[in-house]
């Protein structure tokens, strides 16, 4: 199979697919991976009397080795989850029931997926403390407000790695330091930074860290929590059943879609740098015409620490819902695909200070492995007609 020079698979499909946020198109490679593994590899990987069990643990243990690779990580810190989501509950949930002792507190941001502050609102529920700090207007962390919130009986502050709907990138290390420093517990959910940047959770002092494989054109259903070993981190774990993954996660493992995280995680670590620079060519491309064309627009959140392909962007005197209906011929959202049937402004946006009209007037997209230039034009060419006749028809 072709590397990602393989792009005429998808070479303008309609409609153009610039929601990569929310999902990434499977890369042909890491189907091939997983194929044996639905049919004649079909053994349990906690099966271990025979060859068929054999075989899938072997190929579980390769794909946790690859993972811990791109993520910085030891294979043996490397739980597979179903996604980043229970990703986020284990931590967080497992983490303030095993450290109970030590307090009930929990530091995170306004900002965070839902997977986080919704969990965190269930530890609330249940007698847990919380506080949710706002980011600057550009997104990202004020460092001194978070040494501030941190206190005596903190056990955890959760922070994302990149926001999915702004495409800021925190300062993670230095998130870490501070959070060792004050012998707290760090979690940050990286689903959407693996594998489209640097990732070293050692290195950033990370305890706990959630990965997804769909959001790095590998299969759904399938994610990772790196749990750190040296001091170990104590997780309760939230499914029982069997002691699976040290214990901390009971289920039979998906061995097919694990192999194809492995790969997707082998191909990033091989193809991210060069990918990284591509796409983030493309989005510039994209926001410069879109500025060049269009008065009255604006980017949300700081450009300077953003992922390659993400551009969150606010087009005045528009409705960007009607704007979506204007395009049906591209694939793009107005924000997180957890909350796209809310009709309700980006709280991620409200959270940065954008004003509500603003905030209505807002597409994400999203730029990925199997963007073209061809594809980027167009979708230009349709956002910047539809926006100005959208301004003339339907002003807001």
């Amino acid at each position: 199979m072709e590397g990602p020079g393989h792009r005429e698979r998808f070479l303008m499909e309609k409609p153009v697919y610039l929601d990569y946020h929310a999902t990434t198109p499977l890369d042909p490679r890491v189907l091939e991976a997983m194929l044996p593994f639905f049919g004649r590899r079909f053994g349990n990987a906690a099966s271990r009397s025979h060859r068929y069990g054999w075989e899938a643990e072997k190929a579980v243990e390769q794909a946790r080795r690859q993972v811990a690779e791109l993520a910085g990580a030891t294979a043996r810190e490397i739980v597979f989850t179903s996604g980043a989501t229970e990703s986020d509950n284990l931590a967080l949930k497992g983490a303030m029931e095993a450290y109970r002792s030590r307090g009930n507190h929990i530091v995170t941001m306004a900002t965070e997926h839902k997977a986080v502050l919704d969990t965190v609102r269930r530890l609330e529920r249940m007698g847990a403390r919380a506080t949710v700090l706002p980011p600057e207007p550009d997104g990202l962390l004020d460092l001194g407000r978070l040494r501030g919130a941190i206190q005596p009986d903190t056990v955890l502050v959760s922070v994302m790695y990149a926001n999915n709907e702004i495409g800021v990138i925190q300062p993670v290390c230095e998130i870490g330091a501070i959070c060792r420093e004050k012998g707290v517990l760090f979690h940050s959910d990286a689903a959407q930074a693996l594998g489209k940047v640097a990732v070293d959770a050692a290195a950033c002092q990370a305890d706990l860290m959630s990965f997804s494989a769909h959001k790095m054109c590998g299969p759904k259903g399938v994610g990772a929590l790196y749990v750190r070993r040296h001091p170990p981190v104590r997780l309760a774990p939230q499914i029982d059943g069997g002691g699976h993954e040290w214990g901390m996660r009971s289920g039979t493992l998906n061995v097919p879609a694990i192999v194809g995280f492995g790969e997707a995680c082998a191909l990033c670590a091989a193809e991210m740098a060069a990918e990284a620079a591509r796409v983030g060519g493309l989005r510039d491309r994209l926001k410069a015409r879109l500025e060049a064309e269009l008065p009255g627009v604006y980017v949300n959140g700081s450009m300077t620490r953003r992922l390659p392909g993400n551009l969150n962007m606010s087009f005045r005197g528009v409705d960007g819902e009607a704007l979506l209906l204007s395009l049906p011929d591209v694939a793009l959202s107005t924000g997180s695909a957890c909350t796209s049937a809310t009709v309700e402004p980006s709280f991620v946006l409200a959270a940065l200070g954008v004003g509500r009209d603003l905030a209505h007037s807002t597409l994400r997209f999203g730029l990925g492995r199997f963007t073209t230039e061809e594809e980027v034009e167009y979708a230009a060419r349709r956002v910047i007609e539809s926006v100005r006749k959208l301004r003339v028809l339907a002003p807001v």
